[in-house]
Order: C-alpha cells, then structure tokens, then sequence
C-alpha cells in the first residue's frame, strides 16, 4: 500500500518547523561594493555541533527522480544543519517530516523553484536531494568534523510522490 504525497508551495511559513527558505529577502538587502552588488545578509544559520566540527561547502550533483516516486527512507543530521542551493535555476523537491519520537512522522513535499534554497536545522528528518527534470549541482553547507552525523529511517509504509508538472 502507497500514501499519495501532495506537492505543497514552498513558503518560508509553510517551511518554518523543518528551517528557513534561502530567497532573496528585501528586508535583508544592503548596497555593497560601490553600489554595483547587493547582499542579502544571514538569510540561514549554519549549526556544526561538537568538538572540533566546522561548517564545510560541497558541491553535490543530483540526478533527477523519475515520477511516480517512492518515499521510503528518511534522514537527518543530529549535529549540524545542511543547505541546499541550486547553482542553476533547476527546481527539485524538498520532503521533510516531524519527528515523533525518535522516528519521522508522515512525509511533507514542498516545491523549490525560480532558483529558492532551503537550509534543514540540525536534527531535522529529510529525504536525500531530489532533482527534477535534470542533472542538477546544488551548493551544499554541511557540518564537518568528528561525530555520527547521519541517521536514516525506513518507512514501514511507502507514501508516493505524482508526477510533477514543471
């Protein structure tokens, strides 16, 4: 048995309980650089917890996921945050879950477009990158460092994501 899984916009509210939406934010802008640059300052927060961690960036390639897609695992990082931004204007998905005790609850799906990033805070539940359409390179801003960083989930139930219409 599947769980059908609806695609949701991604909003910085909707996003709230799971990290922040990295988008250009009017309220964050500054003029730089003679006026030629515009900043949009601390639009996330990295977390690298632990002795001797550090806030690391990666390049990750992602190939697209063919539709209907099966969500079956999860993941999360207990000891730091992770950011995805897309180096193109590529849109992919973003599944996130609550935890509920110790275990992700049932899947979100969100829809990241017109070149939006996501970053998961530390100990949040995930599905690994999920790019459409293309092969697609994200910046990636990851903890690294000593520690077990990774714990992953399988669903008991598989939940289904449709075809996306891009």
């Amino acid at each position: 048995m599947s769980i059908r899984l609806p695609v949701e916009k991604l909003t910085p509210e909707a996003f709230a309980p799971f990290g922040t939406v990295i988008a250009p934010d009017p309220a964050r802008a500054k003029s730089i650089n003679g006026g030629t640059t515009t900043r949009f300052h601390a639009l996330a927060t990295c977390e690298a917890l632990g002795t001797d961690a550090e806030v690391i960036i990666n390049i990750f390639r992602g190939s697209p996921r063919r539709f209907p897609y099966q969500v079956d695992m999860m993941e999360r990082h207990p000891l730091g945050s992770q950011s995805f931004s897309p180096l193109s204007p590529r849109p992919f998905l973003v599944v996130v879950a609550e935890d509920h005790g110790g275990t992700p609850a049932k899947p979100r799906v969100f829809l990241a477009e017109n070149g939006e990033g996501i970053n998961y805070r530390a100990n949040v539940w995930h599905h690994p990158l999920m790019a459409l359409g293309e092969t697609s390179d994200f910046l990636v801003v990851d903890r690294g460092g000593p520690g077990d960083n990774l714990e992953e989930y399988i669903y008991p139930a598989l939940f289904t994501i449709e075809e996306i219409d891009l």
